[in-house]
Parts: structure tokens; C-alpha cells; sequence
């Protein structure tokens, strides 16, 4: 097959996608290097939205794709990755965003390395993000978020997890794809995560599962 992994998901190719997915398998190449090629196409239909070129069917559409070939690799990245603490992690895109490609993707990635994962969803309330938190009591929260008009939900959330006196109890991660460093530091977190595998590396260090 001529065209690439990251050419057949950008260009919203699934029955292609998933049989030059499962061929790559195959031959026995590491999983890893096949999500690294499905982040790029999001990447891809990302920038074709924030253009005008695809609209929100279309990033829907890609990421089912996505889903189907981390379906199909998440058995093997179960067998290579090493034993993990199994620590507590609450995840949901905040108020106001309906995406969930990368979260979802960060979700995908925190279970196969060993973490219990609750997945809020989308558009998030913080009161939900509280309520969560004083239920099962995690070590991390993660916050998703696509669009640049959410800056304000990711602080309202961390403010109303501060409010109910649960800040120093957790530490919080943000990511999506107009998330930076500046957005980290108005929202009050602790830390950005550029990917799913940065939001992995970010649970180990503070949960001690490295």
C-alpha cells in the first residue's frame, strides 16, 4: 500500500487505515511508532479545521478512526510496557469544549501503562471535576481542551478545586491542542502536557509508578 498511516487517517481513509495498521503489526513493529503516525494525522485534521477545511463531522470521523487503530495496538503496548503503580487519575475535557480525540488518546495511553483512569467526558462542569475528586480521592486530574475560549473553564476548574480545599491533594495536568506553558500558568497547574505520552511520563513522576 502506497500511502502512509498518517496520510490515510488525515484524509479520513478508515478501512485503509486499519488494514495498513494491522499489516504494520504484522510485521511485528512497535506499536508505539503507529500511535506516534496516528498523533501527526491529528495533528493534520486539526490544522484543516482551524482552517476551514474539515468541520467538527470530520474531526468526530478521525477520531473513531483513531480509536479503532489504538484498539488494535493496545494489546501489544500491554505486553512491552513494564509493570506500573497503579495510582488514580480523573480526566475530562472542561466546560464550554465538546473535543475528546486527545483525551481520549491520553486516556488510552494512562491505562495500558498502568494507571486506573475515570474519564469525565466532555464539557465538564467544575463542580463535576470537585465531586469526582472527593469520591475516589486521585492523585492527578487532567484537563482537555481544544479551543482557545476555554482558558477560563480550566481556571474556574482549578479555582473550585481550591475552593473545596482539595488543591494540595492532587496535582493537575493540561493538554489540548491551543494548551501551552502561558495557559498553564493563568489556569494555576501544575504542568502541560504536549502529548499523550508527556501526560503518561507526567503521572509517573508524580505517583511514582516509574
Amino acid at each position: 500500500m502506497n500511502e502512509d498511516l498518517v496520510t490515510l487517517i488525515s484524509e479520513l481513509k478508515q478501512k485503509e487505515a486499519i488494514e495498513i495498521t494491522e499489516q504494520r503489526l504484522k510485521s511485528g513493529e512497535d506499536p508505539l511508532k503507529i500511535l506516534a503516525d496516528g498523533k501527526k494525522a491529528m495533528q493534520i485534521v486539526g490544522q484543516r479545521f482551524s482552517e476551514g477545511r474539515y468541520f467538527i463531522p470530520d474531526l468526530v470521523y478521525s477520531g473513531k478512526i483513531l480509536e479503532q487503530v489504538a484498539e488494535r495496538v493496545k494489546p501489544g503496548l500491554a505486553q512491552v510496557s513494564d509493570d506500573r503503580k497503579i495510582g488514580k487519575i480523573v480526566l475530562g475535557t472542561v466546560a464550554g469544549d465538546l473535543h475528546d480525540i486527545g483525551k481520549n488518546l491520553v486516556t488510552f495511553m494512562l491505562d495500558v501503562n498502568g494507571f486506573a483512569v475515570y474519564d469525565l467526558g466532555i464539557d465538564v462542569k467544575p463542580q463535576v471535576f470537585v465531586d469526582k475528586i472527593k469520591e475516589i480521592q486521585p492523585r492527578v486530574v487532567g484537563m482537555s481542551g481544544f479551543l482557545t475560549s476555554v482558558y477560563q473553564a480550566m481556571k474556574d476548574t482549578v479555582d473550585a478545586i481550591s475552593a473545596a480545599g482539595l488543591r494540595n491533594d492532587v496535582k493537575i495536568m493540561i493538554g489540548g491542542g491551543v494548551m501551552d506553558e502561558e495557559v498553564r500558568k493563568f489556569a494555576g497547574a501544575d504542568a502541560y502536557g504536549q502529548d499523550a505520552m508527556a501526560a503518561v511520563n507526567l503521572a509517573k513522576d508524580w505517583i511514582g509508578g516509574a
